[in-house]
This record gives structure tokens, C-alpha cells and sequence, in this order.
């Protein structure tokens, strides 16, 4: 029998095995270096990508920083998992079946967990927190098991969806003044939701009457004071609180928003949210009792500061006259002596009766601007001037500052300004000119208060936002902006021989970066915030006094007469300083709030009023 006839009279089994020892022989001859090589993922680009992605999310822990660096820090991450993908896609050397089911699986596992996500955490929050820890799991695990073909990119995907469903039970509140995020369980209720279970238990027979009031010596009537410079006269406290500490009036819940207060007489004027309506509300200083509120439909929502108004009402006596009437003015109802505006995170610009809390007219700074609201939300604080209500809209051309004619409403006159500001209008006599200062993000501005003309500008371009008040001093105007920018002393002067105005930058010091927390001058000295921690800086020359006092990103009032300073720190206390250039002499410091606490305080005799987005309360302070 010939070899091909025994091959040909052999059992199929057994030449089906004879094929498959030739393959196994094939397979075993390749190469260890070959079989490692396809086995074994490309690993070292996935280092470089892993430590570019944990040294931007640790530069977000720096207390300052550039804000090119710091939007690196916040997208980075995210934007560096496009990278991740193309690494694995096509320089990984993983398996095509691998790659296409690690890809599929990744963008399947991301796409769902973003759908599930509470709405608080989606759009900023997604991007800075949600995709990060997805790429991260992703890469992390393929790094550690890159020997592991069979498992590894199923670890991949497993370690992703588990670290990703993390953000499925959380809510967002928002941002500390370090951006640090403050989260809630999903399934917790915010203390909003608290607070309207609240209001529907309130007795609202039990509201106090009150009489009509004028307001014209109203010892707190706008934003920061009668000045808007946070300087108080006629306040002295005494300075040992463990003997005489200051007594608690009254506490309440209170609505989302950042406003401080107006305080006209016994009456405090705020505003808040509530659910899907912003609320102005008039309180009885003395007892915190509500007097009257007023609502409207507008909720304005963004993830550093989360919900509600950002401005603080101003009241004011109107001086009416005979030809401020007509047939088609006001009727005779909607008059009163006194007057209430208001600005809404959203734009809703209001006049009520701070009596009744009756609307007299509305106007809407979208449509008069001819803009959308800013991320911020709609922050100018109104400032009334005469027979004028002025706010900061941001339109463009000439539709940046706005005046309203106090009575009917109708805009009296528009100027051009800044694009956005969180800051408010402010009267200041310079050079024995009376004008209307506007700090933008274009610079600062000098406005005619009959006209809206531009009396004198200086300008001063950033890219990031503005949230503080000019600080006046004499003919010098000092400028403060956030993070990198520091703050700017200008010199202003008026020629005597054509009039013609100047303006000259005399320092820029980066020994105090207020932020968002304004500062206040005494003696020659500002105090105020240097990101989140306090200090003093010489006016003359912006050298740096000292720093010290960590209180976060507060708020600060100057009890000009007996050289003290009342700090409100971000976590809710009260800090009583003494205003010296020599050190820091911290008082006493008593907690007055819970959570995250941004609005202005405000002193009006011997009581304290406090807020943030939680609760508000007032105390009675001991005085000399």
C-alpha cells in the first residue's frame, strides 16, 4: 500500500488531528518576543496622558491661579480623554475586536450614565466631573492589567461604569469660593425643597401690620450702604464677646440668592427663590415676621452658584412733582412717596410699593438690552439717581448701562458699557464732578447721571469677570478684578484750563486679588480678601501689610469710628477685628450661619442682619 493510499484509508478523525497538531506547531514556532508583542498594550502614551490628567485636576487645589490655567484645570481632563480614545484606537496595539468593543462600551456606559445624571449635574458638572472619572477608570485599568488580553478591556468597561454611577447619586449645590464642589445626595432634600415645606406651614395670619414709613433717612437703603462702600458711622462694638456676646433676635429658612439687604425704617427687603418663582420679600427687621411678598415666574440656575437673584433691592423717596404726571402716567393707586426696585437674576426689572409690595411697572433687560442673560445671571443691584433707576444690562453699542425713568418706566437714556459685570453702578464725586461709576470688563467708566454721557473712561480689559464696587478715595479710584489681575490704583484730574479729563494707573498689586469679596479703605490702608484669605495692602503704594485671616471667600464691613472691622467668613461666622496696617487682631468670632455663606452682611445700630442661600438671621450686638 502506498503512502498515498494510506493517507487517503485513514479515519476522518484522525486527519482532522494531524491538521491540528500542524497548526499547533505553526503557532508555537512564532517567536516569545512576537507573542508578547501582540499580547501586551503600548502603555507608555497612557502614562504620559494619566499624568497630565492628575496634574490638572491637582491644580485645582492651588488657592490662585491664571485663568487660562484655571479653565485647564477644569476641561482639561475631559478634553484629554479624546486623547485616551485615539491612544487606544490606534496606538494602543490592542486587537481590533478589543478596540472597537472597548470604544462602543466606553461612549454606551458615558452616554447612559449622563442621561441618569440629576440635572444639577449635567452640562458643567458633566465635563469637570463625570467624564474625567469615566476616562480615568478606563485608562487606569488598562494600564494595570495591559498584560491580560482576554480581561482586560472588559475590566476596563466595568471599572468605568462602576465609578461613574458614583455621580448617579449625587446632586450638585454648587461651588465654593475655591471651587470646590458641595454635593448632595440625590435622594436628600436640598434645603430649598426644606424651606418650601416650611412656607407651606407658615401662618400667614400671623403677618404684622406695619405703617407707612418714609424712607428718605433709610439708614440702609441700597447695596453695601448709602455709599455702596460698606463703611458704617456711629457703630462701635464691644470687643469681649466671651462676657458680652451678641444675642440672637431671631433665625429663619430662607430661599436660594445671593442679595444682601435694604432696610428702610422696621422693615428688610431681600430676595430669594422659590421652586419656579423669584420672591421679593419685606420683613419685619425687629422680628423677621413677613410682611409682604411678592412673586413672579423666573428661575435662574448655574452650577458655581446654583439658584436665585444675585442683586439687592434699593429703596428710595421719590420726589414728585406736578409735570412728572400726565394723562397717561401712572394711576393714582400705583403712586407712593416711597419706592422699591429690584433686578432679577433672569432680567425682570421691578418698581413695587414697599408698603404693599403692589408692582407699579416691570421691565425685562433681555428685551431692552436685546441680549440673553449672562451665565451669572443678571447681578447690577439698581442704583436710583434722582428720577432715574440705572442698572447694568451689557447689550451692545449703546445698550450697556441702562435709565429707567423712576415713575413710568420708559428708558430716559442708554450708554454704552462693558459686556458683562457682576458689579453695580455707583454715584462718586470725583474732582467735584458727581458721576455714575461702572466697572466692566472693559474697565471702569464715568458716567453723566442726567445723560448717561461718558464723562471719562479707563480702560482695562480681562477675560475673566468683575464682581466688585470701585473704591473712591478723594481722586483716586482703586480697581480690583479676580484672580491674576490684582488690584489697580488709578488717579483721575480735570484740567483747570480746557477741562478736559486724565486718568493715570499709579500701581497694580498683586498682593490682594479680592475677587468677588469686596474691600474697604481706612486710614490709608484697604482691607479686604486676597483670594480666600484676609489682609491689608498700603493704599499709597500696594505693598502688601499683612495676610493672614483664612476665612474663605468672605465679605467685610468697616466700623469706620472705632477702627473695627466685622468679617463675615465664608462658613458662616462673624469675625470682629481691629483695623491696624501692624498685624491681624482677631477679636472674637462667633458661628451665625450654616453653609456656605457669600451675601453682604449689613449693621444697622446694634443689630446684625445675615444671609446666604439657607437661612437668615439677626443678632443684637453689644455696644460701647
Amino acid at each position: 500500500m502506498t503512502d498515498k493510499q494510506s493517507s487517503s484509508d485513514m479515519p476522518e478523525e484522525a486527519s482532522i488531528s494531524q491538521d491540528e497538531h500542524s497548526h499547533t506547531d505553526d503557532t508555537n514556532s512564532a517567536s516569545p518576543t512576537e507573542t508578547s508583542t501582540a499580547s501586551k498594550l503600548r502603555t507608555w502614551p497612557a502614562w504620559i496622558l494619566l499624568t497630565i490628567i492628575l496634574a490638572l485636576l491637582a491644580a485645582r487645589k492651588m488657592p490662585t491661579m491664571a485663568l487660562s490655567l484655571m479653565m485647564a484645570s477644569f476641561l482639561g481632563p475631559a478634553i484629554a480623554g479624546v486623547f485616551v480614545i485615539l491612544w487606544w484606537c490606534f496606538a494602543s496595539r490592542g486587537s481590533v475586536k478589543e478596540k472597537v468593543i472597548g470604544t462602543l462600551g466606553f461612549f454606551t456606559i458615558l452616554g447612559v450614565a449622563i442621561v441618569l445624571l440629576d440635572q444639577s449635574m449635567k452640562d458643567m458638572a458633566t465635563m469637570v466631573m463625570v467624564i474625567p472619572t469615566a476616562v480615568l477608570a478606563f485608562l487606569v485599568s488598562l494600564i494595570l492589567f495591559a498584560a491580560k488580553p482576554q480581561k482586560r478591556v472588559h475590566y476596563a468597561l466595568v471599572a468605568s461604569a462602576v465609578f461613574v454611577s458614583y455621580w448617579e447619586t449625587q446632586q450638585l449645590q454648587g461651588l465654593t469660593g475655591r471651587f470646590e464642589s458641595e454635593m448632595l445626595w440625590r435622594w436628600a432634600p436640598t434645603p430649598e425643597e426644606q424651606y418650601l415645606a416650611e412656607l407651606k406651614k407658615r401662618d400667614d395670619t400671623a403677618v404684622p401690620s406695619a405703617e407707612p414709613i418714609s424712607f428718605a433717612s433709610a439708614p440702609w437703603p441700597s447695596f453695601r450702604g448709602p455709599k455702596r462702600d460698606g463703611v458704617l458711622h456711629g457703630v462701635s462694638l464691644q470687643e469681649d464677646w466671651q462676657a458680652n456676646p451678641p444675642n440672637e433676635v431671631w433665625r429663619q429658612k430662607i430661599g436660594p440668592g445671593w442679595s444682601s439687604f435694604a432696610i428702610g425704617g422696621d422693615r428688610l427687603f431681600t430676595q430669594e427663590q422659590r421652586a419656579e418663582d423669584e420672591a421679593i420679600i419685606c420683613l419685619d427687621a425687629n422680628t423677621g415676621q413677613q410682611i409682604w411678598e411678592f412673586t413672579y415666574p423666573s428661575r435662574f440656575w448655574e452650577a458655581i452658584g446654583g439658584a436665585g437673584p444675585r442683586a439687592t433691592p434699593t429703596i428710595i423717596e421719590n420726589a414728585l412733582s406736578e409735570n412728572a404726571l400726565s394723562e397717561n402716567a401712572l394711576s393714582e393707586n400705583a403712586l407712593s412717596e416711597s419706592a422699591l426696585y429690584a433686578v432679577g437674576a433672569d432680567g425682570i426689572v421691578l418698581r413695587l410699593d414697599p408698603n404693599t409690595g403692589t408692582e407699579v411697572w416691570r421691565r425685562d433687560l433681555k428685551e431692552d438690552a436685546k441680549r440673553s442673560a449672562p451665565p451669572w445671571g443678571f447681578s447690577s443691584s439698581p442704583l436710583v439717581i434722582d428720577n432715574n433707576v440705572i442698572v447694568h444690562a451689557g447689550g451692545k453699542d449703546d445698550l450697556g448701562l441702562l435709565a429707567y425713568d423712576s415713575q413710568t418706566g420708559d428708558i430716559a437714556w442708554k450708554a454704552p458699557s462693558g459686556s458683562h459685570s457682576y458689579s453695580s453702578p455707583q454715584l462718586a464725586t470725583i474732582a467735584g464732578t458727581e458721576g455714575i461709576l461702572m466697572l466692566t470688563n472693559f474697565g471702569v467708566d464715568f458716567h453723566s447721571p442726567s445723560t448717561g454721557e461718558v464723562i471719562w473712561s479707563y480702560e482695562w480689559k480681562v477675560e475673566n469677570y468683575r464682581a466688585l464696587q470701585p473704591l473712591v478715595v478723594d481722586s483716586s479710584v482703586y480697581l480690583a478684578t479676580a484672580l491674576q489681575d490684582g488690584t489697580r490704583k488709578i488717579t483721575v484730574s480735570k484740567s483747570s484750563d480746557d477741562g478736559k479729563w486724565s486718568t493715570a494707573e499709579d500701581w497694580t498689586s498683586l498682593q490682594m486679588k479680592p475677587d468677588f469679596n469686596d474691600f474697604v479703605y481706612h486710614k490709608g490702608n484697604i482691607y479686604g480678601f486676597d483670594g480666600s484669605v484676609f489682609a491689608c495692602i498700603d493704599a499709597e503704594t500696594g505693598e502688601r501689610q499683612w495676610k493672614r485671616g483664612r476665612y474663605g471667600n468672605g465679605q467685610v464691613l468697616l466700623l469706620a469710628d472705632s477702627d473695627q472691622l466685622l468679617i463675615m467668613s465664608e462658613k458662616g461666622e462673624i469675625v470682629l477685628a481691629k483695623a491696624t496696617p501692624d498685624r491681624l487682631t482677631e477679636l472674637a468670632k462667633i458661628p451665625v450661619l450654616e453653609g456656605k455663606s457669600w451675601n453682604h452682611p449689613v449693621v444697622v445700630g446694634n443689630k446684625l442682619y445675615v444671609r446666604n442661600a439657607r437661612e437668615i438671621a439677626c443678632f443684637e450686638l453689644p455696644l460701647q
